[in-house]
């Protein structure tokens, strides 16, 4: 099933960027994009979402330096547009092995493209590691740790029903049951001619 394979490389990224363990370690693919296309976007999409996750944490020291919150921000804004990129070209993939699917008379579209699902599903394994850290770490109190055992047990549940409806909709798109499109996303923030604010600096 291709959530299997999807879940196994969401965990091998969140386990490869906790070696380090800091934002700004180097970023290398272990999937030829050549030869292992969707693997590659797979990978690349939970890395993103990794990094990420760990800016969202930094950016929220009240501490931080008012400089430093700014240049951070920028990069928050910047891995949200390479998120969003992601998300795309893996629906690209989708729509191009299905490009010849014949698409059944009744066929109906979906609330979310596959890709979109893959999104939640690569921010949910990151849950899954970050509330199990919690769940298991020694210095805090047994209720804490109850506590936390109790989201991960939800979370894990929603891990298996997330990926259950991500093949679901795969095999129905497949069997030309249910069809997709890709819509861009796009946004207008980044944008030199759609920012009132970044126009008016021209």
């Amino acid at each position: 099933m291709f959530t299997s394979k999807a879940n196994k490389i969401f965990q091998d990224v969140i386990a490869k960027y906790h070696i380090i363990n800091t934002v700004d370690q180097p970023f290398n693919n272990v999937y030829d994009k050549g030869t292992h296309l969707l693997e590659h976007l797979l990978y690349r999409k939970c890395w993103i979402d990794t990094v990420q996750w760990h800016y969202e944490d930094i950016i929220r020291d009240p501490q931080i330096d008012p400089v430093a919150a700014l240049t951070l921000k920028r990069q928050i804004d910047a891995s949200n547009q390479d998120r969003t990129d992601m998300v795309e070209y893996i629906d690209s993939y989708f729509l191009e092995k299905y490009k010849d699917t014949i698409v059944k008379d009744r066929a109906t579209i979906n609330t979310e493209s596959p890709a979109w699902g893959v999104d939640r599903l690569s921010i949910l394994a990151l849950k899954v590691y970050h509330m199990n850290e919690e769940a298991t770490r020694a210095d805090a109190s047994d209720a804490h740790r109850a506590a936390c055992q109790t989201k991960l047990d939800v979370l894990l549940e929603q891990r298996v029903d997330l990926s259950t409806a991500i093949d679901t909709l795969l095999s129905d798109i497949e069997n030309g049951d249910k069809y997709m499109k890709v819509y861009k996303q796009m946004k207008m923030y980044n944008d030199d001619e759609l920012n009132p604010v970044l126009r008016s600096q021209k």
